[in-house]
């Protein structure tokens, strides 16, 4: 006996039993709305009554969980008291479910829920009355009860018997109610068929947001970090002999790790779901700036711009910016010094981004290896296949490296 209470005082059974009979009584409001029809059929037999009595009970408590805010109510009590694992309701979805019951397994679910609680506190506060009734005249007495109209008489060491036989049953039962409801509640206010795809849309759409914040955060902080690193040992290199290359060399570390932060802010706050403020938009007009900013890092870059590129906008541009940037990110680190050939075309059928630099042993300040993650190239790939272009990367001769994109000019902005 004593390990059958344990397991109803559990914290989960304890919780769920709470769950069971306070969702029992919370329906007893609408009885008297259920007695009223009764009431006014007088000559119908006791047995219609009560039937009656039930049956629009039941209806009134299936019209409560018709409400919206009534299911999120109930998938979120029963997370905490029946420890079962549901997710929040799609909000503003309506799910139709299969053979049209979609709609109303809420309120199927709140009626089972009020019949087994009923069923549950009747059930076991009769047995736990019994229990404590039985031994009541232990010394000496007896106690007398009735089954289906047969007396039976309980004497002596059997009434004690009998009091442990009914708390168990009526541990048993606690036990059982809490079960079902733990069976039926994924069932009932767990996510429909038409649910899951929606949770799954909304997932499917929150990874690639964070794919393409994982794009942004490589892209801009890896070149920054990487321009910074040379610019430091140039500065470093440079800063007895000419102290004015050593400051310019140093405002483009402040301004490249300035704008880096502004990016790296941006994408913490998607991370954390707070209202953050709108992206930093880099396009093919902040190409003349993230050239300079090479310039300072010792770089000899080459820019040939043909066609109109300014005229290139949306979408098309901020990719065209970014591949650019990851381009010559690759050329500062893997490159071997030189000048970095920058190619840009601006075509009416199509957008042609080429960088090309020297491959070997590079010389010089910030010579130092650079810890990569092997995704740059993967990424580029991945973003010019989302915009339905071309990519092709690789050697070019025994001493060069190219780059090579193309990217068709009707991408929706």
């Amino acid at each position: 006996m004593i390990r059958g209470i344990r397991l109803l005082l559990r914290g989960s059974t304890y919780s769920g039993v709470l769950f069971a009979y306070g969702g029992a009584l919370a329906s007893l409001p609408l009885l008297p709305f259920a007695l009223l029809p009764a009431l006014s059929w007088r000559s119908a037999p006791e047995s219609v009554q009560v039937v009656l009595v039930l049956l629009i009970w039941a209806v009134l408590v299936g019209v409560v969980g018709l409400a919206r805010p009534v299911r999120r109510a109930l998938v979120v009590s029963a997370r905490r008291l029946l420890r079962v694992p549901l997710p929040n309701p799609v909000a503003g979805h309506r799910s139709s479910g299969s053979l049209g019951l979609g709609r109303w397994r809420t309120p199927l679910w709140l009626v089972l829920h009020v019949t087994v609680g009923w069923t549950g506190a009747l059930a076991s506060g009769v047995l736990f009355i019994m229990g404590i009734s039985l031994p009541g005249n232990w010394l000496g007495g007896e106690v007398r009860a009735s089954l289906s109209g047969t007396p039976v008489r309980v004497t002596g060491g059997w009434s004690w018997v009998g009091a442990a036989v009914c708390v168990l049953l009526a541990v048993a039962v606690g036990v059982l109610v809490t079960k079902v409801l733990r069976w039926s509640a994924p069932r009932l206010l767990g996510p429909s068929a038409a649910e899951r795809l929606a949770l799954a849309a909304e997932r499917e759409l929150l990874l690639a947001e964070h794919n393409r914040i994982a794009h942004e955060l490589h892209d801009s902080i890896g070149h920054t970090l990487t321009a910074a690193t040379i610019q430091a040992a140039v500065a470093g290199e440079v800063l007895s002999a000419d102290p004015t290359a050593a400051r310019a060399a140093m405002r483009s570390i402040e301004e490249s790790t300035r704008a880096a932060l502004e990016d790296l802010d941006y994408v913490l706050g998607v991370l954390r779901e707070e209202q953050s403020g709108t992206a930093p938009a880099r396009t093919l007009a902040d190409l003349p700036e993230l050239l300079n900013r090479l310039r300072h890092a010792g770089a000899v870059v080459e820019p040939e711009l043909s066609g109109e590129p300014e005229q290139v906008q949306g979408t098309l541009s901020r990719a065209a910016y970014r591949i650019l940037q990851e381009g010559l990110t690759n050329a500062l680190r893997h490159g071997a010094g030189g000048p970095i050939e920058v190619r840009v075309a601006a075509g009416p059928d199509g957008l042609d981004l080429t960088v090309v630099n020297r491959t070997g042993a590079r010389t010089g300040p910030g010579t130092g290896a650079f810890p990569t993650s092997g995704h740059g190239l993967a990424g580029l790939a991945e973003r010019v296949r989302l915009l339905n272009g071309d990519f092709q990367a690789g050697p070019d001769g025994t001493q060069h490296w190219r780059l090579a994109v193309r990217l068709p000019v009707r991408v929706s902005a």
